[in-house]
């Protein structure tokens, strides 16, 4: 065997091994990222404290900016509680006098002509009013904090309910809440939660009325959370 012959065989094999050892893997196109959670920005919550665009603004909009009463378009009475602008420049807010700020009179109005939200809307919870009470005593400034948003955290009563209750509860209660859909409490934010209407409208999948109403939609990380704790057989937990 010549040496010619050997040297081209060898030649052969090593290119035949380059050739399948080159060979690319089909490419893996990623799928959508999961939601990252969201740090802190240096502006810790404390319990003491309302904070407009975390506790009060929600409330507003969800028991007030509606359709026919405080939104931009209907601007009842001339009043818009869609902005912290418009609350402070419409709603005759006295920084740090409750008692004489016409939006705390008009929500703790005994009189259900007078009270907003009015009949058959059901009125503001005490914690809500509080809420509101706490905020104008502090001051009503255009405050807000963020603790953060953990994705493995999603139990109902530390994260879901908070949730509902600031950006759904509003709209999703009384005698005539939106949609037919109740979200009160335990059995009703559950009964949701299973039939796919509180996650298809938080997440604005079509065919779902998006929510909240009149707002912008919830963060992914808090989107998350309502997932994960509804794969999770929707708990009481």
């Amino acid at each position: 065997m010549s040496k010619n012959f050997i040297s081209a065989s060898a030649l052969l094999v090593s290119f035949v091994l380059i050739f399948y050892s080159c060979k690319h893997e089909p490419e893996v196109l990623p799928g959508p990222p999961e939601p990252s959670d969201t740090l802190a920005n240096g502006i810790p919550c404390s319990p003491d404290t309302s904070y407009f665009v975390n506790d009060v603004l929600p409330v507003l909009i969800s028991g007030c900016a509606l359709s026919g009463c405080h939104d931009a378009a209907s601007a009842s009475d001339g009043v818009v509680l869609t902005s912290y602008e418009t609350v402070m420049s419409t709603a005759d807010i006295r920084p740090g006098n409750p008692g004489d700020s016409d939006l705390y009179e008009r929500i703790t109005d005994d009189d259900l002509d007078d009270r907003m939200p009015p009949p058959p809307m059901a009125a503001l919870s005490p914690e809500q009013i509080q809420t509101i009470r706490r905020w104008i005593t502090q001051g009503a400034k255009n405050n807000y904090c963020d603790n953060g948003c953990d994705t493995t955290a999603f139990t109902f009563n530390a994260v879901i309910l908070p949730l509902i209750n600031n950006h759904c509860k509003g709209c999703h209660n009384g005698a005539q809440p939106s949609g037919n859909i109740r979200l009160e409490d335990y059995p009703t934010i559950r009964q949701a939660a299973l039939n796919g209407s509180l996650y298809g409208a938080v997440s604005h999948q079509p065919g779902f009325s998006p929510m909240p109403q009149n707002a912008a939609k919830l963060p992914d990380c808090n989107i998350t959370q309502i997932r994960k704790w509804i794969e999770n057989g929707a708990p009481d937990n």
